[in-house]
C-alpha cells in the first residue's frame, strides 16, 4: 500500500501519535500539524493550481477534516471568489483555523463548522461546489459509505477532491554511515503495521481496497481524475524541515520504536540526540522528500 503515515493530513493527519497506542489527540498536535502543514505549502499551492483548472468558479469550498487551516486558508487565497467553510472534529483547531483566516485577510469569506465526519454534514446549509478531504478519509470507519455521504453533499457538476496515498516521504539516504542501511524501510513497513490496527480500531471499520477512482465511482461521480503531487526539499535541510523530521522521527520512535530490534533502536536514539554529531539535528544529509496523489471526481449534472 502507498500511505504515507509519517506525516499524512496535512492539516491534521498524523498518525504517529506520541502514545503507544492508536488514540490521536488532534488538539495536543496543533502546532506540529500547523508548521507540517506550512512546510509542505509548495505542494498544496501545485495541488490548488491544478484543481483551479479542473473546477468552474466554485462559489462554496468545504474542506473536510481542515485541522488548524493552513490548507482551508491557501483555498481561500486560491479562489478569491469563494467561501471557505472548515469542517472538523477539533474545536481548538478551528479557532485556530478562524484565527489564520482572520490574519491572513480572508476572514469574511471564512467559516467553520464542528463536528464529526460524515454526519457532521447534514448541517451544510447548502451543496458544495468543491469538497476536499485531505488524508481526513482514512480516519472514517466505512470509507465507502462516507464517499457516498460526501457526494451527497456536491451540488450538481460538484468535485469531490480526497488527498489519499502517494509514496513513503524520505528523510536519508538508504546507508546513513551507522547501523545496517534501511532504516527508514523497516520503520515504514512497522507502520505499516500500525496503520493497519489504527484502522481496525475504527468504529464501523470496513476493509476496502484503496482503489479510490473506483470507489469514488461507486458513490455516484463521474469523470474520475487522479495526479501526484512532489514534495522536494533537498539537503541540506532547513531548520524548519530538520525540526519537522525530528518531529517525525520521535513520533515514530514513541509509536513502534518497541518493535525495532536493539540496534535499529538504539540508531534511533542517536538520531535523535541533539547532542551527537550524526543527529538529525545536525546532519548535512537530511531531506524531505515524497509525493501526494489526489483523486477527483464530478457530481452528475
Amino acid at each position: 500500500m502507498a500511505h504515507d503515515h509519517q506525516h499524512d493530513h496535512q492539516h491534521k493527519r498524523e498518525h504517529t501519535h506520541p502514545h503507544s497506542h492508536t488514540d490521536i489527540d488532534w488538539g495536543e498536535m496543533a502546532g506540529h500539524l500547523e508548521s507540517q502543514a506550512e512546510l509542505f505549502a509548495p505542494l498544496y499551492e501545485n495541488v490548488l493550481g491544478w484543481l483551479g483548472k479542473e473546477v468552474t468558479e466554485p462559489g462554496l469550498i468545504v474542506d473536510l477534516g481542515s485541522g488548524p487551516g493552513v490548507v482551508s486558508c491557501l483555498f481561500a487565497e486560491a479562489f478569491p471568489d469563494a467561501r471557505v467553510l472548515a469542517v472538523d472534529g477539533s474545536e481548538p483547531l478551528l479557532d485556530r483555523a478562524r484565527a489564520r483566516a482572520e490574519r491572513q485577510g480572508v476572514g469574511d469569506r471564512f467559516g467553520v463548522l464542528a463536528g464529526e465526519l460524515p454526519g457532521v454534514l447534514d448541517q451544510l446549509d447548502n451543496p458544495a461546489d468543491l469538497l476536499w478531504a485531505g488524508h481526513s478519509l482514512h480516519h472514517l470507519g466505512d470509507q465507502r459509505a462516507a464517499l457516498t455521504a460526501f457526494a451527497e453533499r456536491l451540488a450538481p457538476g460538484g468535485t469531490l477532491a480526497i488527498l489519499e496515498g502517494g509514496l513513503p516521504s524520505r528523510f536519508l539516504p538508504r546507508d546513513i554511515g551507522i547501523g545496517r542501511p534501511g532504516l527508514q524501510a523497516r520503520l515504514d513497513a512497522m507502520l505499516e503495521e500500525w496503520f493497519e490496527r489504527m484502522r481496525t480500531e475504527l468504529p464501523d471499520s470496513v476493509t476496502e481496497a484503496e482503489d479510490w477512482p473506483a470507489l469514488l465511482a461507486a458513490a455516484g461521480l463521474k469523470y474520475t481524475r487522479s495526479r501526484s503531487f512532489l514534495i522536494d526539499l533537498p539537503a541540506p535541510a532547513s531548520e524548519r524541515a530538520r525540526t519537522y523530521a525530528v518531529e517525525i522521527f520521535s513520533r515514530l520512535r514513541d509509536t513502534v520504536g518497541e518493535g525495532l530490534d536493539a540496534e535499529d533502536r538504539a540508531i534511533l536514539d542517536l538520531l535523535l540526540d541533539p547532542a551527537d554529531p550524526a543527529s538529525l539535528h545536525r546532519r548535512s544529509d537530511l531531506f524531505v522528500l515524497g509525493a501526494r496523489t489526489v483523486h477527483t471526481a464530478v457530481r452528475p449534472t
